[in-house]
């Protein structure tokens, strides 16, 4: 039988203590919802079922007992940690939900400069780290605009990605190892080497699995040295996105490694780059590392570039100012959410990613059907960040005038949209996620998606939580 509300929330104060049990009202309201619903939130109006508590864990073993106890009685768990989640992954879609919160798991277990490698607790912010990192002439190499927020359970959990990526990778290239709790309170560490081939890559079983199959408590990332002394920054206009698209892969498949690789169309660009945009797509590279790697880098890149007659040299300073600046932390979202409230406007970005050949296609017609289809569509542009040898990313910026009640913006404006971006992604060929992770946003297209693949992703859910208690509607549909 259901535990009722009060038990849930008496037995969590049984395993946890008092302090590490919250039933705030306001609180368990905004603990509903994550930024994907920023919208409602600012106006006060929440129309997802409250949580009966927010659980704060301090321990792998706290982890395992809420979760043995969720398990059990087949209640909903949302984990978290930063918070800073924009696809509604952690969205209580359940009544009376534990979300269970890592945050106060914050310590930093240890740097090991001679392997190249730090482990830390799953409540670690990002920023913390590399503040930790720098003045030992080190880095993690991940720079997602989040960094001030988000921390390494999260981001893990999500597939993170940071700005830097072209030459550092994926949250998944970096972890080395982690530990993690599954939902019959079963905990599981992956030990830290180099590689193995000791069967299938495990890791990639807990790497994005977005809280929908266990809860991550520890992560060990690699390290790189920090050479911000070395970097170079490159800027060009260009005449359209095809053209950029093409500059972009002549430069991945020469076997380059710049640390920051963009392409903005005309629209995004404004937002940018408006003083030296005029009304047209901008591109920008950086260089870091050794000083021969970085000016061997930076010299080729713009060898590729020269014999595109219609591509004009841009300051370099101008975007080294502009990278500087380019993170969100707690007072831009303040500002963020007091032009929301005075204007009635509000953006959002939705990622997809495809291969060369049908990137392009992707783009423009995400874009075309968005501007037709939209009502009260202020612009929307894209810009792709994040390449490969087989193709990139695009990252869909879009702005609309909120023409009804707060509670129907979701349902009027962002699903809408969200639907066309991956409606196009699949009939392109391409993904309908790049690295903010499905969410609950995304979850009615994970089917298509994978096609038969989506056997194994399956197997996976009934394999480790089999009673349905992590993250209900997160990757995996809810059957009816």
């Amino acid at each position: 039988m259901m535990p009722t509300r009060t038990q849930i929330v008496d037995r969590l104060i049984e395993l946890l203590g008092p302090d590490n049990v919250v039933t705030d009202q306001r609180e368990l309201q905004l603990s509903s919802i994550d930024r994907y619903r920023k919208y409602q939130d600012i106006h006060g109006v929440f129309v997802l079922p409250i949580p009966a508590a927010v659980a704060y864990v301090r321990t792998a073993a706290d982890v395992a007992a809420v979760l043995t106890y969720a398990n059990e009685h087949r209640i909903n768990v949302v984990p978290r940690t930063g918070r800073s989640a924009t696809e509604g992954g952690l969205e209580t879609i359940v009544a009376d939900s534990i979300v269970l919160d890592g945050s106060r798991m914050n310590r930093i277990l240890d740097i090991d400069a001679e392997n190249m490698q730090a482990t830390v607790e799953c409540g670690v912010v990002l920023e913390d780290l590399e503040n930790a990192l720098r003045p030992l002439g080190l880095t993690t190499g991940h720079s997602p605009q989040s960094k001030p927020l988000a921390q390494l359970g999260g981001l893990t959990a999500t597939r993170s990605i940071g700005q830097l990526s072209t030459l550092y990778g994926g949250i998944e290239d970096m972890v080395v190892g982690l530990e993690a709790v599954f939902p019959n309170g079963t905990v599981t560490r992956i030990k830290n080497v180099p590689r193995r081939a000791a069967g299938p890559d495990i890791r990639h079983i807990v790497i994005g699995n977005e809280g929908a199959l266990c809860y991550i408590t520890e992560v060990t990332v690699k390290l790189f040295r920090f050479t911000p002394e070395t970097t170079r920054f490159l800027g060009y206009r260009v005449p359209d996105m095809a053209t950029g698209f093409a500059i972009l892969r002549e430069v991945m498949v020469a076997g380059l490694r710049p640390a920051v690789m963009r392409l903005y169309d005309e629209d995004d660009s404004q937002g940018h780059f408006a003083p030296v945009a005029d009304n047209q797509c901008v591109m920008v590279f950086s260089a870091e590392g050794h000083q021969r790697i970085v000016d061997a880098t930076i010299a080729t890149i713009a060898e590729i570039v020269a014999p595109y007659e219609q591509v004009t040299p841009l300051d370099p300073a101008f975007f080294e100012n502009w990278f500087a600046h380019l993170n969100w932390g707690v007072e831009q979202i303040r500002q963020e959410r007091q032009e929301i409230r005075d204007t009635g406007e509000i953006g959002f970005t939705t990622e997809v990613s495809g291969s060369w050949s049908v990137i392009n296609d992707i783009y423009q017609t995400t874009v075309d059907r968005v501007r037709a289809e939209i009502d009260n569509l202020i612009w929307i542009g894209g810009h792709s960040s994040h390449s490969y040898q087989t193709g990139t990313n695009v990252y869909f910026t879009y702005y609309y005038k909120v023409d009804c009640a707060p509670q129907d913006e979701v349902t009027t404006y962002h699903e809408p949209i969200n639907r066309i971006i991956c409606e196009q992604a699949l009939a392109c060929g391409g993904s309908i996620v790049h690295h903010h992770g499905i969410g609950k946003a995304r979850t009615p297209w994970t089917r298509a998606e994978h096609g038969s693949a989506y056997y194994l992703l399956e197997t996976l859910k009934t394999a480790f939580d089999p009673n349905g208690v992590m993250n209900a509607g997160t990757i995996y549909p809810i059957e009816s």
